[in-house]
């Protein structure tokens, strides 16, 4: 184990979680730790507060009540057994293993495990099927797949010398039921600093995943900035409504609370039911809870007249949250809802921060030790307006090495001498940043420039929109419109009347070059991780309007006299 980087480690974190509340000195004293060139989270930060620690690191609650509770020492000894188990049976460092498990406690087993060894995790969705699969385990060169028995079948059509996993067996997998009889021993750290930890496909709303590989630092000491963002601290509950799979997961499931020493906590549902969900939070003092914003969308729909619990802190990331639902949760519970950003490719950039002054629809500000700057995609200049990116030449410690296998996007998104999100945003005279939409989204109409989101956030104030995307509709007279595909509210039927009160809010509350023209009721389109896909939405446009016809399903504005006025 190394001490020191141990000691600088926990160094940083204390003084984060110090600083909670007093963001203009963390920014002015934060500087990443030096943890040393050689560096295992596993071993030098997870077992080194785990030995012997009898708190919950673990307690998973299903659906019929049952529970598991695990404590720091129990995680640490049995991802020991585990990593003993895998090491005979031939894995080694640099091994990419594809996992793909749910919400259980192998999950979090393995990913120590193989951590532990210098393999490489490889995080996979159990919702993929063999296409896909044969995707991942060929470009991502996957040498051992650990899957649950119900997927194990997915791997018939997926060719590969790998070696097989199952959670529960299968014809041909070893079982994972054997590590419980291997012999367990602590492990010392054999990786070094800029050794590769983990490999993420990423979701995909416009073309094929790319392959993000995240070093021993980029995501273990990166998530320094998630854990502030949290506002996380040792003895915490923490819960985040987040599918294993995708990075968000390691965000908030995995690195974030166990960086702080809290709890994960996990309810598993088949179907997700606000009221059970909230009666979960209170019974097991969750203090701080994350959500992707249809959680929260479907939250305030629900009965909040219960009470927050134990919660302190409430969070969500995964696209931009809309002023309204801040504002409804707000009225109920007296808690605000603090929005924030960042990418597979890195851990959080910009969020809103505990103690701090929200402006409802900013994501907040740039965090400690993250270059962010705002950069005009046309000139290059840095501005109040434009591409968010991170600068290189201060070697942001959260940013992924690159894109494998793909060396032209990997020039792409780090050209110029910055990290390039593809997404715009803006910035306020008092440095708060405020997303604006993907390069890919934003689009113009009358030459005036649209940032969906803008919009999509009028529209969901009005209680009929349970969800919204706004896209450019070709128009020969004005280039482009504004038209809103919407998921209605239970109790709204999908008829003009509706169509007529929705775009009526618009107009209120839109100024005209804004205004939303035509309207959809139509079922979004989403990748597997739950982003919206508007580049299927604008395909549809665009191919309706290139064949001469317009969609009998939409509803414009020319078509109500009243609008006119």
């Amino acid at each position: 184990m190394d001490k020191q980087g141990t000691a600088a480690y926990r160094s940083a974190r204390d003084q984060l979680v110090g600083l909670s509340g007093q963001h203009e000195r963390a920014l002015e004293e934060f500087r990443w730790p030096d943890v040393g060139e050689r560096f295992n989270w596993a071993v030098d930060w997870f077992d080194a507060v785990a030995r012997g620690n009898g708190q919950l690191a673990l307690w998973i609650v299903e659906e019929d009540g049952s529970e598991q509770r695990v404590t720091y020492d129990q995680m640490a000894s049995r991802s020991d057994q585990v990593a003993a188990w895998l090491s005979d049976l031939g894995v080694v460092k640099g091994d990419r293993v594809l996992l793909m498990l749910g919400n259980q406690i192998e999950l979090w087993e393995t990913m120590l495990a193989v951590a532990k060894l210098g393999a490489v995790i490889m995080p996979t969705t159990a919702a993929l099927g063999p296409a896909d699969l044969r995707d991942r385990v060929d470009r991502g060169d996957a040498r051992v797949v650990v899957a649950n028995l119900a997927d194990t079948a997915k791997f018939e059509e997926v060719p590969g010398d790998y070696l097989r996993i199952g959670v529960g067996g299968g014809d041909g997998w070893h079982d994972y039921a054997d590590s419980y009889a291997a012999q367990g021993h602590p492990f010392e750290g054999v990786t070094a600093a800029t050794d590769p930890l983990l490999v993420y496909f990423t979701s995909g709303t416009t073309s094929r995943p790319k392959l993000v590989e995240h070093t021993q630092v980029s995501y273990p000491v990166g998530h320094l900035s998630t854990m502030y963002w949290i506002g996380g601290r040792p003895g915490d509950v923490h819960l985040a409504i987040s599918s294993p799979g995708w990075a968000k997961h390691a965000w908030s499931c995995f690195f974030a609370p166990w960086i702080a020493e809290a709890t994960i906590f996990v309810f598993n549902y088949s179907r997700f039911d606000a009221a059970t969900l909230l009666q979960q939070i209170r019974r097991a003092e969750v203090t701080t809870f994350c959500a992707p914003p249809t959680v929260w969308r479907m939250l305030i729909q629900a009965d909040l007249a219960g009470g927050s619990g134990a919660l302190r802190e409430l969070l969500a990331a995964g696209e931009p949250l809309n002023p309204e639902v801040i504002s409804q949760v707000q009225k109920a519970w007296g808690l605000t809802i603090r929005d924030g950003y960042g990418q597979t490719e890195t851990t959080l950039q910009i969020g809103n921060i505990a103690g701090e002054p929200l402006k409802p629809g900013s994501m907040g500000m740039p965090m400690p030790g993250v270059p962010v700057a705002l950069v005009d995609p046309l000139t290059g200049e840095q501005g109040d307006e434009g591409e968010i990116v991170l600068d290189l030449s201060k070697h942001p410690v959260n940013l992924m090495t690159g894109y494998l296998g793909d060396a032209e996007r990997q020039a792409e998104a780090m050209a110029d001498g910055w990290y390039h999100t593809g997404d715009v945003a803006s910035r306020d005279a008092d440095g708060y940043i405020t997303y604006i939409g993907r390069t890919d989204d934003v689009f113009k109409a009358s030459d005036y420039k649209i940032s969906p989101f803008e919009l999509e956030s009028v529209l969901i104030e009005h209680p009929a929109v349970a969800e919204a995307a706004v896209v450019p509709a070709p128009d020969a007279t004005r280039l482009a419109v504004p038209k809103a595909y919407v998921v209605l509210a239970a109790g709204w039927e999908p008829d003009a009347e509706t169509a007529k009160a929705i775009l009526a809010h618009a107009r209120e509350h839109l100024a005209p070059y804004l205004r939303v023209r035509r309207i959809e009721f139509f079922e979004l389109p989403k990748t597997i991780s739950g982003k919206i896909r508007r580049v299927e939405l604008r395909e549809r446009e665009q191919r309706a309007f290139d064949g001469g016809r317009s969609l009998s399903e939409e509803f414009r504005d020319d078509q109500f006299p009243e609008l006119r006025r």
